[in-house]
């Protein structure tokens, strides 16, 4: 059952209990550990305008998350350049650039965040990051967080045959963890990575960072949240624990 983030039910409450016990979190990165979509759709706009693109006209909020959010840059590609390939790959090269530089000094924790990741060490869960981001934006993110020893492994779209919204990026990560999908979660924040986490069979929480809530409905996650500290996040993880206690 997938309900929405204005919702707290005793469906979305226990809605994770069958995972007991649970082995493995799984996260996106953009979006998730941190609010960089701002930070993405500004350097797409203005490098866009700086080449023409759409008549010199910036691209709006909605064409960003209709298009480019959450997606591939291989894909990004395709959409933004389908007959130069080549034009398309140096201008995400310069977008990634000025992403990381504005990164460096913007990039700040979904609230919420080190409270769960406290939550994950206590129990002495295995995790990974699993993103379509390029290595170098996955890793700087992660280290501006100072969350380079929380993951135990980091899972790029672009080292499987196929990125999200794709399953093979989160079949990755439970082959190299060594755990089951049926006592794992993933967290995701865009609809490309809650369709990858969901066709790979695992129960997904979306966050509501920055895309349309009814969009992510669409994705069929498991339910929604604003960000780390929801209520609905807690309640369902404490009936999780009382399942792996075996408490009433």
């Amino acid at each position: 059952m997938t309900v929405s983030s204005g919702e707290n039910t005793a469906d979305s409450t226990s809605s994770l209990s069958g995972l007991a016990p649970l082995e493995a979190v799984l996260f996106d990165i953009d979006g998730t550990l941190c609010d960089s979509d701002p930070l993405h759709y500004y350097a797409f706009r203005e490098l866009l305008q700086e080449i023409g693109f759409n008549g010199g006209v910036p691209i709006t909020e909605d064409f960003f998350v209709e298009n480019i959010a959450g997606k591939h840059n291989e894909d990004i590609s395709t959409i933004l350049f389908p007959d130069d390939h080549p034009r398309g790959v140096k201008f995400l090269e310069d977008k990634e650039a000025m992403f990381r530089r504005f990164a460096k000094e913007q990039v700040k924790p979904i609230d919420g965040l080190y409270k769960l990741s406290k939550w994950i060490e206590d129990r002495g869960l295995k995790r990974a990051a699993v993103t379509n981001a390029p290595r170098l934006n996955a890793e700087l993110m992660i280290s501006i967080l100072g969350l380079s020893d929380f993951f135990d492994y980091v899972v790029l779209g672009s080292d499987c045959d196929r990125a999200k919204p794709f399953p093979d990026p989160y079949l990755k990560a439970l082959e190299v963890l060594g755990v089951s999908k049926d006592h794992t979660i993933v967290f995701e924040d865009s609809v490309s990575g809650i369709k990858a986490g969901v066709a790979a069979g695992m129960p997904v929480i979306g966050l509501t960072t920055r895309n349309p809530e009814h969009l992510l409905m669409q994705a069929k996650p498991t339910f929604l949240i604003k960000d780390y500290e929801d209520p609905k996040l807690w309640a369902a993880l404490e009936e999780l624990d009382k399942k792996a206690t075996g408490s009433a």
